[in-house]
């Protein structure tokens, strides 16, 4: 919105000076949600990859994308990366950086690497249900949007 405005040269409206104010006023709200989520890392990924693994037990078999302590620790490195990438748009309040740092390229770079791009996003669908045991039903559904937005990407 100010990038727009800058753009066409020109002062923010009333409507984008109250998009601003909500913006600023849910900041705390919003940095609470991205200290939940990263204190709570570990059980989420934890949990999540237990799920992914329970529903998916070829992952994990011998020529399973997660075979292995090496590749176990990268499917976990990977659910560690989106997770960090949703807290960054939750403490944007957008999802700018889940789409310019996490979604451009991904299916090219998960297909080059011979990565099933449904079972990522079965992934993060099962950090999506993790978050939810920690977070009230009102916060769970302001982070789930950003988990939903990513999984949507990756389908």
């Amino acid at each position: 919105m100010i990038v727009d405005a800058d753009a066409e040269c020109r002062y923010l409206t009333p409507g984008e000076t109250d998009q601003t104010k909500r913006f600023v006023v849910s900041g705390d709200r919003r940095l609470r949600l991205v200290r939940v989520l990263t204190e709570s890392r570990d059980r989420i990924i934890k949990q999540a990859a237990n799920q992914l693994f329970q529903r998916r037990p070829s992952l994990v078999s011998p020529g399973g994308n997660a075979y292995g302590e090496a590749m176990t620790a990268t499917c976990l490195r990977d659910l560690d990366y989106y997770l960090r990438l949703i807290t960054y748009s939750v403490a944007a309040g957008e999802t700018t950086p889940l789409e310019e740092i996490g979604v451009i390229g991904v299916r090219q770079m998960y297909h080059s690497l011979g990565t099933p791009i449904d079972a990522v996003a079965e992934g993060v669908r099962a950090m999506k249900g993790a978050t939810t045991t920690i977070l009230s039903p009102e916060e769970s559904t302001e982070v789930g949007s950003y988990f939903d937005y990513l999984i949507n990407a990756l389908q």
